[in-house]
Formats: structure tokens, sequence, C-alpha cells
């Protein structure tokens, strides 16, 4: 069972969208440098479908998009929990942040609309950072996935 410690109203996880993270416990990855350590415990409240449901109740139309910030120790439930919103809440679009270093297998990957993966590794910074070994991908109307990290990066005048 996943669980989740928090979550927010976030504008720069994912470009062009008013995204609900959900803040996922109990991380595998354990990235030296982590800015969200306290997540590698098995902390926080059960992340079901109810649970689920009051989240986009809360928000409503506020967002446009409802993201996983880890999930990692169970990509089935991540998958599952994507399908359910795609299911009963159509209206958003749904994303993964994973700290694992490739995209999950096809029949995983295509529940999102948006996935990012790769560890933090700091010598090469975040997404915003041109060096980075973290990718964001979107996937595009013909269920192809585009490398759009790019749209983290200030543009150089």
């Amino acid at each position: 069972m996943l669980k989740y410690v928090n979550t927010g109203v976030v504008f720069q996880e994912i470009p062009d969208e008013v995204t609900l993270a959900i803040n996922i416990s109990n991380c595998p990855c354990r990235c030296p440098g982590c800015h969200s350590h306290y997540l590698w415990d098995d902390i926080g409240m059960p992340l079901t479908d109810n649970a689920i449901d009051s989240m986009i109740r809360q928000y409503g139309n506020e967002i446009t998009c409802v993201c996983f910030m880890g999930g990692d120790a169970d990509p089935d439930e991540v998958a599952r929990l994507a399908d359910y919103i795609t299911q009963y809440h159509p209206a958003y679009k749904v994303g993964w942040y994973s700290g694992r270093t490739t995209l999950p297998k096809r029949e995983l990957k295509q529940r999102f609309h948006y996935i990012k993966v790769g560890p933090y590794i700091k010598h090469l910074g975040s997404l915003k950072d041109k060096t980075t070994n973290q990718r964001l991908y979107r996937k595009e109307s013909d269920g192809t996935f585009a490398d759009i990290t790019y749209r983290f990066w200030k543009k150089e005048n």
C-alpha cells in the first residue's frame, strides 16, 4: 500500500499545468542530496481511491493535473491510481515523478500524460539544469513520449 505525507498545488513540476503534487513516502531510491529525505521513511496516510477523490474535491477546477511524486516502491499501484483518476476524474492529466533511471514498461507508462525519470544526482543538478540526468516526458497523441526537459531551462540572452 502506498502512503502519502502531504500534497501541494504547484506550478513548476509540469509545464503548462496547475498540478496537485502528492508526496509519496517509502522511497526506495534514496538519492544522495535528496531534498525530501523524509519521504524515505514508511510514513503518512494510505493513498486510496477515497483519498484521491477527497483531494480532487478539495481543489476542483483549481488544478489541471495530478502528479504522483514517488511511488517507486510499488509502480503497479501508482499505475492503478492513474487508471482510477483517468476513469473517474477524466478532466485531469496524470503525471508521475519517478527516481528510476528508465521509463517503466510500456503498459505502465501509457497510463500517464507525463513521466519524469532519473535519480537526483547533485553534481548534475535538477530538471532546471541543462546538465541534469533527469528527464520529463510528455505523452503525444500517437502514444509516443517526447522529452520536454528543455522546458525547464532558462533561455539565454
